[in-house]
């Protein structure tokens, strides 16, 4: 069920530098422990994240169809989704990262409300099921006859490595929300982190070396 280390390496430094890349989600997740505190925040992000495994089990299932019945197919795929990943590493230097977070007085949502905002924030973004389509099989082989499990670890492991970073950012929110207002130069570099990690799949994948 587990890639090969040559394999994980590389995906758990693109989660790292996903995770801490300012956007959406990041927003949501820190603007809600700012505005109406922690167990908001916490609600938020769990929201995000059930979010997040309802995709994995869409692609888990709907992609390893595909390598077991069309592997050329499914190659293909693996080549677009190199190119969509080098259009999001052009997009990361151009217009970097987004973190603004909501102005007005709080309003007095309950965690359930906030955790099923969390939820859609995730679902009802189609950009966020494309890139686990594009993202997830870099790290399968095409005709792999795992390749369901495979992706449902990868998964389940996206989801636990950013856990451990986005928690002490949610319970940090304040801190965090002046750190990214006042050093841009912070979110400037992990933009070209972004950058640099994406491009470096697509090329390998382009020209035939990726996995």
């Amino acid at each position: 069920m587990l890639p090969d280390p040559s394999v994980l390496i590389p995906f758990t430094l693109a989660v790292v530098a996903i995770t801490l890349t300012p956007g959406p989600d990041m927003t949501f997740f820190i603007g809600r422990a700012i505005t109406q505190g922690r167990a908001a925040g916490l609600a938020a992000m769990a929201g995000a994240f059930s979010g997040i495994l309802v995709h994995t089990m869409l692609v888990a299932f709907g992609l390893s169809a595909l390598v077991v019945a069309a592997p050329t197919a499914f190659a293909a795929l693996k080549i677009a989704g190199a190119l969509y990943l080098a259009w999001l590493a052009v997009q990361a230097i151009r217009h970097g990262s987004a973190f603004a977070l909501p102005g007005g007085a709080p309003s007095r949502a309950s965690l359930v409300a906030t955790w099923a905002s969390g939820v859609a924030i995730n679902l009802l973004n189609p950009k966020i099921l494309l890139f686990f389509m594009t993202f997830l099989p870099q790290f399968v082989r095409p005709g792999d006859p795992e390749a369901a499990a495979k992706f449902i670890t990868l998964g389940l492991l996206f989801m636990a490595i950013a856990l451990i970073i986005t928690l002490p950012l949610v319970l940090a929110a304040d801190r965090v929300a002046s750190l990214l207002r006042h050093r841009p130069r912070i979110a400037r570099t992990i933009d070209w982190l972004f950058a640099g990690i994406f491009a470096t799949f697509a090329v390998q994948l382009l020209l035939g070396r990726g996995r």
